[in-house]
């Protein structure tokens, strides 16, 4: 004999605390509550030196040199100055390179803003075609820097005949 339901066995009305649904619901009104609106009026304005900033980029640039080569290969070319006093123009010689500064900008100039106790600042970004291309350094370019400087080096060089090769 085959009992006949008119209800389904299981209870379709109560959802447990897991389900998919509810997670999703909850993580919507958590975006919706996130927007904050940051008074910087009453945040520190220190006064901060081009040194500052150049001790700052080296050490990051060191630092990032270790952790991330292909971002480090990707930024060292960057130059970074102080324009005003709360503003540092950051010039940049591809927009490729500059997706990757993007990445890790925010870490330095947030390290940078409380190193120096100015939160005001603010980053300026301009192209720079002129360093976009980085010279390659041998040893004969190397001394003839040196000779321009000391023309006695060029003297000694065609005397003793140097191999700089």
């Amino acid at each position: 004999m085959v009992k006949k339901t008119t209800k389904p066995l299981s209870k379709q009305g109560i959802s447990s605390g897991f389900s998919i649904n509810s997670f999703l619901s909850k993580e919507d009104k958590e975006e919706k509550q996130e927007e904050t609106i940051v008074k910087d009026e009453n945040l520190p304005q220190s006064h901060f030196t081009e040194t500052d900033l150049q001790m700052e980029w080296n050490l990051f640039l060191k630092q990032l040199q270790s952790k991330d080569p292909f971002v480090f290969n990707a930024i060292k070319t960057f130059s970074l100055v102080k324009a005003e006093e709360h503003t540092v123009r950051v010039l940049y010689p591809s927009e490729s390179a500059k997706a990757e500064f993007d990445k890790i900008s925010g870490e330095f100039f947030n390290h940078f803003k409380r190193k120096v106790h100015n939160y005001m600042i603010k980053v300026d970004y301009h192209r720079d075609f002129e360093n976009l291309k980085i010279e390659v350094m041998t040893k004969r370019k190397i001394f003839e820097k040196l000779a321009e400087k000391n023309p006695l080096l060029k003297e000694l060089d065609n005397l003793m005949k140097f191999d700089l090769s």
